[in-house]
């Protein structure tokens, strides 16, 4: 721990926007490996079984032609299929391209700005104290969170190559932003009462965690009628 800590005290900036970005893909991940399974099937997973079925399809035809000389053979190609079929289909389906996406919202912009803003904020209201936290918090929720909510889904939009790069935030927005009044305020607040300011960006992106998951979640909802993976 005494390494760890050292190295945030010798590189702050490297520390805290490497393991900023770290935190913000790995919930992506999470999403992608629990909460997806929930909604539907993915491209990737309808694709192999497609495949799959295909295959047991084409071999249950010659099975079926077969059956004129033996139904043992027949009955054999079938449970030899069904096998293929069960092993074969994966359990999870990652998009590692979204997941790189993710990160390099968070890294060109989430941990750059927390890092820099974080610092402003202690800069321009140096300490603690009921009145010096209050008005931390505030501008926090005032400032920082529409702008962090705004780069995360105009800035995968646009990653992604959507023709309104706005649709998601338009739609998503305002929801996002009242249930991180809240969950943010109780977060910053510990943020600013406990840890050292060397350490808050990093801090952040620990507490991040749960809160890109539901982002991640929430703004995957749209396309349940078609991709429950991120393009």
């Amino acid at each position: 721990m005494n390494k760890v800590w050292a190295l945030f005290r010798s590189y702050p900036y490297i520390s805290n926007v490497v393991g900023y970005t770290t935190l913000f893909a790995t919930a992506d991940l999470i999403q992608q490996s629990t909460l997806r399974g929930t909604s539907g099937p993915s491209n990737q997973l309808s694709e192999e079984i497609s495949r799959q079925a295909a295959s047991v399809t084409s071999r249950e035809e010659g099975a079926t032609a077969h059956l004129k000389d033996s139904e043992w053979s027949m009955h054999s190609a079938g449970e030899k299929d069904s096998s293929i079929m069960v092993t074969n289909v994966p359990m999870h389906c990652v998009d590692w391209r979204q997941t790189l996406r993710v990160a390099l919202v968070g890294l060109c912009f989430h941990s750059n700005f927390n890092y820099h803003w974080l610092r402003a904020l202690e800069k321009r209201f140096p300490g603690g104290g009921a009145k010096i936290i209050f008005a931390k918090v505030f501008l926090d929720q005032l400032v920082a969170a529409p702008a962090t909510i705004s780069a995360f889904y105009i800035g995968l939009s646009t990653l992604e190559g959507r023709d309104d790069p706005l649709e998601d935030w338009k739609k998503k927005f305002w929801v996002s932003y009242k249930t991180g009044v809240v969950y943010w305020s109780i977060m910053q607040a510990v943020n600013f009462t406990l840890v050292p300011p060397i350490a808050r960006t990093v801090f952040v992106g620990g507490i991040s965690l749960g809160w890109t998951v539901f982002l991640c979640h929430f703004r995957q909802q749209k396309n349940e009628s078609h991709s429950i993976c991120p393009s």
